[in-house]
């Protein structure tokens, strides 16, 4: 069931419903698949405001969903608790590893105690064990990463650089020194055109997208061969995700528009339109029933995967470059930073929940 009305969004700016689109075919509702939906228009945004001249530019959760780590504002990771507290003075800081911003994080998807920083500006790596405040390896890269992922089986991870390349580590045993601990090391591969990249869930595969590019790009793992090439959209391709479940690839771009592509015979299932400026991120629910859609305008759609029908928009303190859903329940979380207004408060970095229990 869908709950939209005229909002106010937390910055007094007025957040427009989205135009319904045509009801979709009865056998893909809730109601006949006997799905039960979360009333989303009952929850409201929690906003941890931090005081800062920059954004907080990425929010990721760990893979038991108890920590979420941000990044963007200074030389540093800051690791929360939200089911404990999302009070600034409660984050774990890490630091020491970068001479500069840190921009990206990310979690290790077998181990929810580790997790991986990146700078563009100092082009370092790093990785951590929130267990120990001091990181565990760190590597100073020839390119400035701007985005990191990990494989399924947490042993290989991709970069892709400023300049629009794929690289790839892996983590294992030396094998001139068989008796040393395993380590974090850079594969040697011809890299890659991308602007953003991610593994499939069996990590045979990495989809590539680039904000040049119409198409995505799914290249098989290690030979790098092309596998697949989508028309996707006008413009570019600014973002991607791929359902839980495995039945669907959505992406965005900066023509507005959201396309979610069947993974068994990669032809677009549906359209979605309810967004009326370029996508920067896309995210599904832990059950696949569920997709978040961030854009340039200051809030988050949430469509269903099945119908592509919008069931709420979320008003947000800014736009989010940033969104992704907790891995067992129906709660996002998103970041950003407030712009700067002719008379009124100074911007601040935010990170926002929103969802049951907050």
């Amino acid at each position: 069931m869908s709950s939209f009305s005229q909002q106010q969004g937390n910055d007094g700016e007025e957040v427009l419903p989205p135009q319904r689109p045509p009801s979709p075919p009865p056998h893909t509702t809730f109601a006949v698949r006997g799905v039960h939906t979360p009333t989303f228009s009952a929850f409201r945004p929690r906003d941890v405001r931090i005081t800062s001249t920059q954004a907080i530019t990425h929010v990721a959760w760990n893979c038991d969903g108890k920590k979420l780590a941000a990044v963007g504002i200074d030389r540093m990771v800051r690791v929360f608790q939200p089911e404990k507290s999302m009070e600034t003075r409660s984050a774990s800081l890490f630091s020491g590893a970068h001479g500069d911003e840190v921009d990206y994080v990310t979690w290790s998807p077998i181990h929810p105690e580790l997790f991986c920083s990146s700078s563009q500006k100092d082009r370092r790596i790093a990785f951590w064990d929130a267990r120990q405040s001091r990181h565990v390896q760190q590597f100073t890269l020839k390119v400035s990463p701007v985005q990191i992922n990990y494989a399924p089986d947490g042993e290989t991870l991709l970069y892709v650089s400023s300049g629009n390349q794929l690289f790839f580590m892996s983590y294992g045993k030396d094998p001139d020194d068989p008796a040393a601990q395993p380590q974090w090391s850079l594969m040697d591969r011809h890299p890659l055109a991308a602007s953003a990249a991610m593994f499939n869930h069996t990590g045979d595969s990495v989809i590539l997208t680039h904000m040049s590019e119409h198409a995505i790009r799914i290249v098989d793992v290690p030979s790098l061969a092309l596998r697949e090439n989508l028309a996707a959209h006008v413009g570019g391709c600014a973002a991607a995700a791929l359902d839980p479940r495995g039945c669907y690839l959505a992406s965005g771009g900066y023509d507005s528009i959201v396309n979610l592509f069947d993974t068994s015979e990669w032809i677009a299932a549906r359209t979605i339109t309810v967004c009326e400026q370029a996508i920067s991120d896309l995210g599904f629910s832990h059950d696949g029933e569920y997709l978040a859609i961030a854009g340039a305008g200051n809030y988050i759609d949430i469509c269903a995967t099945e119908t592509g029908v919008p069931l709420h928009r979320v008003p947000a303190l800014a736009s989010s470059p940033k969104v992704t859903w907790h891995p067992s329940n129906y709660v996002i979380a998103y970041c950003g930073q407030t712009k700067p207004r002719e008379g009124g408060p100074a911007p601040v970095a935010v990170i926002s929940l929103f969802g049951p229990g907050l």
